[in-house]
């Protein structure tokens, strides 16, 4: 027996059945009740806006895969590029796909002149990254006439390569001008995230970045590459449904991600875990969230009900990096109270477990990145899921322009009144 669900509308008692599938039911089930009938549903909590086969995500059991592959055996085997191919194309590269891939990611990471020596000047020298991040994403389309031609397959292809090698260009030109120091141009003899990290940080002709960090960089690229429906991809395919360039709809997810309940999460872990300031601390400062007076950042997440599987390979990658970096000086700080809060019911009842933003920051300090920069690093590899779902979008025939219906709750008609008489 199929599965169904039939709705009755008690005004009229008429009713209709409709099949479940995947546990979702079309919502034109509503129109064929009543036409003017719409599904109130603040924050999209409980309404699929697409069907996606690019990440599965079950927070009840602590499940993320893509193309379902588990990120434990992604994080573990793979390489952050390797990932984005897998993303983009549906299937894991051979050797020579891969070789392929990043060759073509590889020479493409130079950007314009103008946009290195002209555009960013124009920013105060005190910007935001992120701020920095997303306007140069944007102001990067209008370097290429087929920009727009996203139903040209080679053309898109071609935007989505450039956006992917251009990415951590831009991360490091808007970091470096934030320090006051002169850009670094891309070494093409790098691998991915090596290349990002010289750009990052190179000073001097015998700077060297260790295998161990550029690793742990990689691995971190490859937790933030995509995470389902999210409001920065929610962003990016409502943006690409008006058939939007890819680099403006990726500076309109960057913008949604630049938000502080976005992609500020491991900010707010690293200010609450200074803030704490030792360990001696933890039990009070539990207490305080307990009884409303503090808020426990990093623990929970809007999907997961249980572990984060992102923050169990976090948590080992941070061990990894203190091994070469030194300890950071927040981290007994931070076992501390994962400790204290796994333990009490309080948290446990609500299944507050720690997510992937817990130990993110801690491994972005060690690696010598300022808390400006977190937002900006995870821009940089979500941007290939970012264009996952816009390539999915736009090839996907029941989708049209967003354009969300709303529950109006303003006055009737009334007539307009002259100033003097109101």
């Amino acid at each position: 027996m199929a599965d169904t669900i039939t709705i009755i509308d008690d005004r009229t008692g008429k009713k209709v059945t409709v099949a479940i599938t995947g546990g979702t039911f079309p919502s034109s089930a509503l129109r064929e009740l009543d036409p003017n009938l719409f599904l109130y549903d603040p924050a999209f909590l409980s309404t699929a806006s697409c069907a996606s086969a690019i990440t599965y995500l079950d927070g009840d059991a602590g499940i993320l895969r893509y193309r379902g592959y588990p990120i434990e055996q992604l994080a573990e085997h793979s390489t952050f590029l390797e990932v984005a191919y897998l993303l983009l194309n549906g299937e894991l590269p051979t050797g020579d796909q891969l070789s392929k891939w990043t060759h073509d990611v590889t020479h493409h990471t130079m950007i314009h002149e103008n946009m290195r020596k002209r555009f960013v000047d124009g920013f105060h020298y005190d910007a935001h990254p992120m701020g920095m991040f997303v306007s140069a994403t944007a102001a990067l389309g209008t370097f290429y006439d087929d920009a727009k031609d996203i139903f040209d397959k080679q053309s898109f292809d071609k935007q989505v390569l450039r956006l992917i090698a251009k990415v951590p260009t831009i991360a490091a030109m808007c970091y470096r001008f934030s320090e006051g120091l002169p850009f670094v141009l891309p070494n093409n003899s790098m691998p991915y995230a090596q290349n990002f990290l010289n750009m990052m940080f190179r000073i001097g002709e015998d700077h060297a970045i260790d295998p161990v960090l550029a690793r742990a960089m990689d691995i971190l690229f490859i937790l933030h590459a995509d995470h389902e429906q999210n409001c920065g991809t929610t962003t990016m395919r409502v943006v690409s449904s008006a058939n939007s360039d890819p680099y403006t709809s990726t500076a309109a997810a960057a913008s949604a991600l630049y938000g502080p309940l976005h992609g500020g999460a491991n900010e707010a872990v690293v200010r609450m875990l200074s803030e704490i300031g030792s360990i001696e601390n933890v039990p009070s400062f539990i207490e305080g969230v307990k009884n409303g007076s503090g808020r426990l950042m990093g623990f929970g997440h809007r999907v997961y009900k249980n572990f984060d599987p992102r923050a169990r390979i976090i948590k080992q990658t941070a061990y990894d990096v203190f091994e070469v970096t030194g300890k950071n000086p927040l981290l007994d700080i931070a076992l501390k109270l994962e400790e204290v809060a796994l333990e009490d019911d309080y948290f446990v009842k609500r299944k507050l477990y720690p997510n992937v933003d817990f130990y993110s920051g801690l491994i972005y300090q060690a690696l010598g990145f300022p808390v400006d920069m977190f937002t900006v690093l995870f821009a940089i590899p979500r941007t290939v899921g970012w264009l996952a779902h816009m390539e999915e979008l736009l090839g996907d025939k029941e989708q049209k322009i967003s354009r969300p219906r709303q529950w109006y709750i303003g006055p009737d008609e009334r007539d307009y009144t002259a100033i003097n008489k109101r």
